[in-house]
């Protein structure tokens, strides 16, 4: 589902309460986990956290480079994350961390689905969204748009 919302703050108020209450607690996770120089803003119908184009215009849509992302679905809710998306050892590492907790992730390329907030394993998805500076994520865009 996407959002016509123009602001984050927008978007949230159109939410439900139970949802609201949901998004809001990721959003606050991300946002204390971020590293400096990726922004929040609307992003493609949903929350975003990006590097501005002031920073870094050379990408392939022309649009801001999307770090993460943050939307209530039909049916749940979908974090996107980027930086596992364009990194294997970050894959693998999110994967093992649900193994080990023995829940079920729901994860497509970058989308991590959820329906609730306890399917969320919180202290990984903070590890995860500290663990890529601005710098080593254009160097990650780059490397993954240099022909091989």
């Amino acid at each position: 589902m996407s959002s016509a919302a123009p602001t984050v703050s927008a978007y949230l108020a159109a939410l439900a309460p139970e949802r609201r209450a949901v998004v809001a607690a990721v959003r606050d996770l991300v946002n204390a986990h971020l590293p400096d120089g990726y922004v929040e803003e609307m992003a493609f119908g949903m929350i975003g956290w990006n590097i501005p184009l002031a920073r870094y215009p050379k990408t392939y849509n022309k649009q801001p480079l999307s770090y993460a992302a943050l939307a209530a679905q039909k049916n749940g809710y979908s974090l996107y994350l980027n930086c596992v998306y364009a990194d294997s050892e970050r894959d693998t590492r999110l994967r093992a961390a649900y193994a080990r907790a023995g829940r079920k992730l729901d994860m497509g390329k970058s989308c991590l689905r959820f329906k609730s907030l306890d399917d969320l394993l919180q202290d990984e998805i903070a590890a995860i969204v500290a663990s890529t500076s601005v710098e080593q994520y254009i160097a990650m865009y780059e490397a993954s748009r240099t022909p091989g």
